[in-house]
């Protein structure tokens, strides 16, 4: 059957084609219907050149005849009339048209199955005009729809046989109330004749007849729901759940619903019919293990729908894995299979509680934690809702936000960045009219809890290792605490595209580089540190060498600046980035004076800099002091690069202005900067280098002024002071409150600035 399923995933002219190998000589509906036994034949093992052979071609036509003739006696009730008269016309065409020459039967199916299985290769392999049907369902979800194509057949065996199970005891039932009306010695003889006819009737049907649906409801529906179960729920669900670490990457799977839910529309008609039957034994009781064999069967599909349910109850929107107390958030759960199983009719409330990692893992052991919290939320109950236009169940939680966290004991030096909660979603659902009651909890991806924005960074690099090292199946939270450098490689190429939100990652260049910083190791081939190992105290507790900050700071201020403000040129490929001073200036070394690169500062958290080849008395190349996103606040990248006349070619040798003019804030005509407003003139910030005035003025074309020069006097008059547009960044918040991180975030700076010396490796640089 296999192929038979393949095949009908085929589109475009694949399909056309496999369409065109049937018609009156063999039509699709046989194939169809009888897909799993045309395919279980030895067609191939006949000799069409053998006289001989066509004995046992006359019995696979024979074969043929009988299993129509079977699936079609099995069509009952109004929806199976049709088919069954066409299943009936179907057998009788076949039986007349090979009935004299069955090695045609043969080779007409022989070359049906060559030119279908050759067109399930051609698209597997790309090759098919219509295109890769591996694009479009990989092999995986070719076993899936295999598996629920067998669940449905033996589903609807079950049901055609319980149909006439059920009509075979009306009859009987019928004829045993006509014996009652019956008087006298005729009514007792035809009441022996009568009972004799039903216990031999017992015998031959309605006896073994329950016992076979039994166990053909044991060995053949339960047992191709639990195949399906196991793909579903231990291998598609568990897969979407395993992405779900990794939430802050790109291109995040939707999760399993359409397959949940036509699971659990199966199982749930299975268990419809477990009970049909199990009323019927009940309206006739026959001695037998029927009802322990029911009964068996009851409690294997009701394990099942309990684990269906229990399953699909995910965390469709995850809280945010930082979360920041007094701040509001959201989250949304969904229960997949909620609209099949009619859970919405009684809708149920989820609660959302907040719990420690120690307490995880206790719920994990099924012990008891009942009201044992980790901290508050606010609005943490949500009645769950159901969209009639998506059949989704769904509950929104909208406007929660955590009061207050109780910290456990922390271990050695493990920091409150480092300690792991998660959200814990709780909740009742009732299928069946109550018939089946489940309680049912997911917990949310690893939370990390600050209290100020300082935190950010850290609690940020506990998410991130959290998300990228997490083994399937782990106890929580646990994490290696070493992993090898390629694997942090690719953590860091993901989270850095979806952090940017650019698709230009890092390069093997730029890997190189930070294995550099991070190894403190001058060699420059990746694979040089394919067998090194990489500690959580290497990447964001333990300092560089020389710095004050760790490695995971330092790449967290390169994606800030990034995102922030410089976005654009990066994805034009105008910034170099990950390249140190000696390198920079090996790359200058052969090119042309004005010939500049930006690089990512290595003494600086979020700077950048400005590397430029002008060969001079003095030196050879410059650098200037690195731009943080406080500067760029004030004046943009392009517009600072735009005031440098002396910086004229975008390593290798790219014109300036033709990758940065288009980022230029444009200049308002003089007329218009003439003319004040309120009656002050408006001024201009202007970038300059006062090594390099006389070369601006120069590359200008003109002289000089006091503005071009110099930066702007240390102490204005009161007149000037509104000369420079205010620092957006305000120590006040939205709500007008005091911002104490951006407060100290500004002393910091100013007493860096003032306490750190003069280097002569940095140009200093001044607006004007």
């Amino acid at each position: 059957m296999a192929v038979w399923i393949q095949a009908q995933q085929l589109q475009g002219e694949a399909l056309h084609q496999m369409q065109a190998l049937y018609g009156q000589h063999f039509p699709i509906e046989v194939r169809h219907y009888l897909s799993q036994w045309i395919e279980s034949q030895a067609w191939d093992s006949i000799d069409l050149d053998n006289p001989q052979e066509n004995i046992k071609a006359t019995q696979l036509l024979e074969g043929l005849v009988q299993e129509l003739q079977k699936k079609a006696e099995h069509q009952v009730g109004e929806d199976g009339f049709l088919l069954k008269i066409k299943l009936g016309h179907y057998a009788t065409q076949l039986q007349n048209t090979y009935d004299r020459c069955p090695m045609e039967l043969v080779r007409c199916i022989r070359h049906i199955l060559y030119n279908e299985q050759r067109l399930v290769r051609e698209a597997n392999n790309g090759s098919s005009p219509a295109g890769s049907l591996a694009d479009a369902m990989s092999q995986k979800h070719l076993q899936i729809n295999q598996t629920f194509e067998e669940l449905r057949l033996v589903t609807q065996d079950t049901e055609n046989e319980l149909k006439k199970l059920q009509q075979t005891q009306e009859y009987f039932i019928i004829q045993y109330q006509e014996s009652l009306r019956i008087q006298g010695e005729a009514r007792w003889r035809h009441i022996v004749q009568l009972e004799d006819w039903a216990w031999g009737l017992e015998r031959a049907a309605l006896l073994p007849f329950p016992q076979e649906l039994a166990e053909k409801s044991t060995e053949d529906p339960a047992a191709a729901a639990e195949a399906a179960d196991a793909i579903i729920l231990d291998d598609e669900l568990i897969q979407w759940k395993r992405k779900r670490l990794a939430a802050s990457w790109p291109g995040m799977a939707a999760p399993p619903t359409r397959q949940c839910e036509k699971l659990a529309e199966i199982i749930w008609q299975n268990r419809q019919q477990i009970r049909r039957a199990e009323h019927l034994c009940q309206q006739l009781p026959i001695p037998g293990p029927v009802e322990e064999m029911l009964a068996e069967v009851n409690a294997t599909i009701t394990d099942i729908i309990s684990a269906l349910v229990t399953s699909t109850f995910i965390i469709e929107k995850q809280p945010p894995q930082v979360l920041k107390t007094q701040t509001k958030f959201a989250a949304t759960v969904r229960l997949l299979v909620g609209g099949k199983l009619n859970v919405h009719m009684n809708p149920p409330q989820v609660k959302a509680t907040i719990i420690s990692e120690q307490q995880a893992k206790s719920l994990l052991k099924n012990e008891n934690t009942r009201n044992d919290y980790s901290g508050e939320i606010l609005n943490n109950c949500c009645v769950m809702e159901y969209h009639q236009a998506t059949g989704t169940l769904s509950a929104h939680f909208r406007n929660m936000s955590l009061k207050r966290i109780k910290r456990s004991d922390r271990r050695g030096a493990e920091s409150v960045t480092e300690e792991k909660f998660t959200i814990l979603f709780e909740s009742q659902f009732s299928v069946g009219g109550n018939e089946l009651v489940f309680q049912v909890k997911t917990l949310s991806l690893p939370v990390v809890v600050i209290v100020h924005g300082s935190q950010d960074n850290n609690a940020t690099a506990t998410v991130l290792w959290d998300n990228a090292f997490a083994e399937p199946g782990r106890v929580p939270f646990a994490v290696p605490d070493k992993v090898l450098w390629p694997q942090l490689c690719e953590a860091l190429n993901m989270k850095f595209k979806a952090e940017v939100q650019s698709n230009r990652g890092l390069t093997k260049e730029n890997l190189v580089f930070l294995a550099q910083k991070l190894f403190n190791n001058s060699s420059s081939h990746l694979e040089d540190y394919s067998g090194l190992s990489v500690s959580w105290s290497q990447f964001n507790r333990e300092n560089l060498p020389g710095r004050n900050y760790t490695f995971w700071q330092w790449f967290d201020g390169v994606m800030e600046v990034l995102k922030k403000h410089l976005k654009p040129h990066w994805n034009d490929g105008a910034i170099l980035g990950f390249v140190n001073k000696q390198q920079a200036h090996d790359l200058l070394i052969n090119k042309p004076d004005g010939t500049f690169l930006l690089r990512f500062s290595d003494s600086e958290i979020g700077g950048i800099t400005i590397a430029w080849k002008f060969d001079s008395q003095e030196r050879m190349f410059w650098n200037l002091m690195p731009f943080t996103t406080r500067d760029f606040s004030i004046r943009s990248l392009a517009d600072r690069l735009g005031d440098l006349n002396y910086l004229i070619y975008v390593f290798p040798d790219r014109p300036k202005d033709e990758v940065y003019s288009k980022y230029y804030t444009p200049v308002p005509c003089e007329s218009a900067t003439a003319k004040a407003v309120d009656g002050y003139v408006k001024p201009q910030i202007k970038q300059v280098v006062p090594e390099f005035v006389n070369a601006s003025a120069d590359a200008g074309g003109g002289s000089a002024t006091y503005m071009d020069q110099a930066p702007s006097p240390a102490v204005c008059p009161q007149a000037h002071y509104n000369m420079y547009p205010q620092n957006p960044d305000s120590v006040l918040d939205t709500d007008g409150d005091f911002d104490l991180e951006d407060t100290m975030d500004v002393a910091r700076r100013v007493e860096e600035l003032l306490g750190r010396p003069m280097d002569s490796q940095w140009i200093p640089h001044a607006q004007s």
